[in-house]
C-alpha cells in the first residue's frame, strides 16, 4: 500500500513539474528568416513572451520592411542582425554578435530556430540542377551551416534546436522534388543531431507544418510565373514536345491556385515552436496542420507505398 501511495505521489510531482513552462526571462533565442512569414511573426511572439530575440534578416542591410519593423520596436530584447544563411562570413559575424551581446555568454544561447527557407516547383524533367542546388543551399545547407556555428553556445545552455521543415519533409509530392529533397534532408539531419545531443542535454525538435502558403507568402503568383518561364525555356526540345505546352500551362495554373490555399492563421505553427522552446518536455516533432493533411501524412508514411500512391497520386495503379 505504501508503495502505491509513493508511486502516486511521484507521478503527481512529475505531472506538476511538467506543467510549468521554462521561464523565458533571461533566455535568448536566435531565429533565422525574420524578414517575413513564420520568422517575422515568431520573433514578435517570443519577444512578447519575455525572450531576448536575435532576429536574423536577409535584407537588414537593404533596410527591408521586416527588419525595419522589428528594429522600430526599439526594445533592448529585440536584436536585429544581418544574416544570409548561405554566407559563411555572415553566419560567423552573427555568432560574434550574439556572443558580444549576451549578458552572460558563458551560459550559452537557449534556443536556435532554423526557419529561413524558400519554396519552388517543377517536375524532375523541367527542374534544372541549379534549381535543386539553390533550394538545398538555403533550406538544407543553410540549416546545417547555422546549426554547426551556434551549437557550442546551445550546448552550454543545454538548450533547444528547433528546425522548421514541412510535411513534405516526410512525404513526397509530384512537382515538388527540389523542395522535398531539401526538407527530407533537414529531417534526416535533425534526427541524427537529436541522437548526438542527448548526452549534452540538448533537445532537437522538428516542426513539420502543412500548407501555410497563403499565410507566409513563400510562393506568389509572380514568382510562379517567373519560375515557369525559366522551367519551360530551360527544358530540352524533347521534354517540351513530349509533355506539351497545354499540359505545362495547366500545371502552372494549378500551382497559381495553390498560392491562395492553406491556412491563413500562423498561430498553430507559432504556438508549436513556442512550446518546443518552453516546455520542460517538448515533443520530438510537431505537426501543425489540418486533420486532412495529418491523415494523409500518416497514410503516406505508414501504409504500403503502392496503396498510399493509389489513394492520392493521379495515374498510380495497384
Amino acid at each position: 500500500m505504501l508503495l502505491v501511495v509513493l508511486a502516486a505521489l511521484q507521478y503527481l510531482m512529475i505531472t506538476i513539474f511538467l506543467s510549468f513552462p521554462t521561464q523565458a526571462e533571461g533566455k535568448a533565442v536566435l531565429v533565422t528568416g525574420c524578414d517575413k512569414g513564420f520568422g517575422h511573426a515568431l520573433a514578435k511572439q517570443l519577444h512578447a513572451k519575455g525572450f531576448t530575440v536575435f532576429a536574423g534578416c536577409l535584407l537588414m542591410d537593404k533596410n527591408g520592411d521586416g527588419a525595419r519593423e522589428l528594429k522600430n520596436m526599439k526594445s533592448d530584447r529585440m536584436k536585429v542582425l544581418q544574416m544570409d544563411v548561405c554566407s559563411d562570413q555572415e553566419v560567423a559575424q552573427a555568432v560574434d554578435f550574439v556572443k558580444r551581446t549576451l549578458k552572460e555568454p558563458e551560459e550559452g544561447l537557449w534556443g536556435l530556430v532554423n526557419n529561413a527557407g524558400v519554396s519552388t516547383f517543377g517536375e524532375v524533367e523541367f527542374a534544372s540542377l541549379d534549381n535543386y542546388k539553390k533550394v538545398a543551399e538555403i533550406n538544407l545547407w543553410g540549416t546545417v551551416r547555422v546549426t554547426k556555428a551556434f551549437l557550442p553556445l546551445i550546448r552550454r545552455a543545454k538548450g533547444r534546436v528547433v528546425n522548421i521543415t514541412s510535411m513534405l519533409g516526410r512525404m513526397a509530392s509530384p512537382s515538388r522534388s527540389c523542395y522535398c529533397v531539401s526538407k527530407f534532408g533537414v529531417a534526416a539531419f535533425s534526427d541524427c543531431l537529436r541522437q548526438e545531443m542527448y548526452r549534452w542535454g540538448v533537445r532537437v525538435i522538428l516542426i513539420e507544418p502543412s500548407n501555410f502558403v497563403a499565410a507566409t507568402g513563400i510562393l506568389t503568383a509572380d514568382s510562379i510565373d517567373k519560375q515557369a518561364e525559366a522551367l519551360w525555356s530551360g527544358a530540352s526540345h524533347t521534354v517540351q514536345e513530349d509533355y506539351g505546352w497545354e499540359y505545362f500551362t495547366h500545371h502552372v495554373a494549378l500551382m497559381k491556385s495553390f498560392v491562395n490555399s492553406g491556412l491563413k492563421d500562423m498561430s498553430l505553427v507559432l504556438n508549436d515552436i513556442t512550446d518546443a522552446l518552453t516546455s520542460p518536455c517538448p515533443n520530438n516533432s510537431y505537426n501543425p496542420m489540418e486533420t486532412y493533411w495529418w491523415v494523409r501524412l500518416q497514410v503516406m508514411t505508414h501504409l504500403p507505398t503502392a496503396i498510399a500512391d493509389w489513394l492520392y497520386i493521379p495515374g498510380a495503379t495497384l
